[in-house]
């Protein structure tokens, strides 16, 4: 097949682009890399032109939006959207990384550097794929528009009312976007749920300012302490959350509770990826039940008092703590804010100011598996892999996919090519070489597979 011969002997110029993607530092969380940010979505620009498709910039109050597109296969073929994002994570704690976060190296097998698998390289991967199909037929079987953002990792502000105010020229008849993982190597992946996300900080205010704990300890509350308290409060001794209303629209997800007990899930191997010492969490479900379809409280980071090296005794004025849940259908982020702030509140102790701000929040996300999309998914991957998907969840969340499909009136087909373990918000991120190439092919599998109307 003259795609298929055009990939395999132009790979090692992919991953040359691909490291040169990587090494744009475009973290969208931090001012001092705005340039870098916004140099990557000029990068992608260029490249998408380079290799035959329409592109254009589209300026939005953060980062900008790259749209990618090929609208020549006519009126009566069908249109696909692949999403993805161009911005990273921070690398912090950088002492951690074996080699530098944003200097690609190849080691077993591995592709590591900050982006690789989250989600330059899963985005790329479409674009080599495009680049194929042009570059061996001098054509693509579906009309297709690539819309790369830059803010995903700080919460799409800005990208739901970009799709909103252009629904016309993004209308499509199919969303694929790759930015989840596959259940194991060699496991091609058909992802089936997303969990959503309600997002907080606890600020907990004492005295007006630090006191010495020996002059002040136990006559004022330690917001520290009371934090603590709090905290502590979250869960039962069988890890299920206290929260009143929790757990009232929980979806139960019988198909994917069974599908837990038939991927040959390694609990070894995820211990390794983890490094801890054993698994645990809610009482009564599997390490993939409680990934895949249960919801959770989570505590993300804490902040209060003297930290530095060696001694200094003070009672804290005040102290902080992020905290997620990560949501499953049918449950309401809105609903769950409530719910959270009303609890914090009722459980605070007294002599201490507690406020609880939100930060942001997605919706959880269920697909509807079948039709001509998912059909179509399964021979690309089982093509591309040499065997079947398999269905799965995602324990993560990507607010925007529930908002594709209600804007743009699409079904979304989430088609990953991590890996667990990927470290993917963590140092030594990286994305499988395997996966990475037998991405493009699947892509391209797909595109062809698409190329009639439901």
């Amino acid at each position: 097949m003259a795609i298929q011969s055009f990939v395999e002997k132009n790979l090692p110029r992919f991953h040359a682009e691909l490291d040169a993607l990587l090494r744009i530092p475009s973290i969208s969380a931090r001012r001092e890399h705005q340039a870098d940010t916004r140099a990557a979505a000029e990068w992608l620009h260029d490249h998408a032109r380079a290799i035959g498709l329409e592109a254009s910039i589209h300026e939005t109050k953060g980062h900008p939006i790259v749209l990618a597109e090929w609208r020549k296969a006519g009126p009566d073929a069908p249109t696909v959207l692949i999403y993805g994002h161009y911005d990273v994570q921070p690398v912090e704690p950088l002492e951690l990384w074996t080699t530098p976060p944003f200097e690609p190296s190849i080691r077993d097998g591995r592709i590591y550097a900050r982006g690789s698998v989250d989600d330059k390289g899963q985005l790329f991967l479409h674009l080599k794929a495009i680049e194929a199909h042009l570059a061996a037929t001098g054509s693509l079987p579906v009309n297709v528009v690539l819309l790369m953002e830059g803010e995903e990792e700080v919460g799409s502000e800005n990208l739901m009312p970009f799709v909103e105010a252009n629904t016309e020229r993004l209308k499509c008849d199919a969303v694929v976007i790759s930015d989840t993982t596959m259940v194991a190597p060699g496991v091609p992946t058909i992802g089936a749920s997303l969990r959503g996300l309600a997002y907080f900080e606890i600020h907990v205010d004492g005295p007006g300012h630090d006191l010495h704990s020996g002059s002040y300890g136990g006559a004022v509350i330690n917001p520290a302490t009371a934090l603590a308290r709090i905290i502590a409060s979250f869960h039962d001794e069988n890890w299920h959350a206290r929260i009143p209303g929790f757990y009232d629209d929980v979806d139960p997800a019988d198909d994917l509770r069974d599908q837990t007990r038939r991927v040959g899930f390694d609990e070894n191997r995820f211990l390794e990826e983890t490094g801890s010492p054993e698994t645990g969490g809610e009482a009564g479900f599997n390490t993939l039940e409680r990934i895949w379809v249960r919801p959770t409280v989570e505590v993300n980071g804490l902040l209060s008092g003297y930290t530095g090296e060696g001694s200094k005794t003070v009672l804290p004025a005040h102290a902080m703590a992020k905290v997620s849940c990560r949501l499953v259908p049918h449950q309401d982020p809105e609903k769950i804010q409530t719910l959270f702030i009303d609890y914090v509140r009722s459980v605070a102790p007294a002599g201490v100011r507690v406020d609880v701000r939100v930060l942001h929040g997605g919706k959880p996300w269920r697909a509807k598996i079948g039709g001509p999309l998912y059909d179509a998914a399964g021979r690309a991957l089982e093509k591309a892999f040499g065997k079947k998907p398999v269905l799965a969840g995602e324990g993560g969340s990507i607010p925007i996919v529930p908002e594709f499909e209600r804007v743009l009136g699409a079904p979304v087909l989430l088609m990953g090519f991590g890996l667990p373990g990927e470290n993917a918000h963590a140092p030594d991120e990286w994305m499988s070489v395997e996966n990475f190439e037998k991405g493009i092919l699947a892509s391209a599998f797909l595109l062809d597979a698409l190329r009639k109307k439901a």
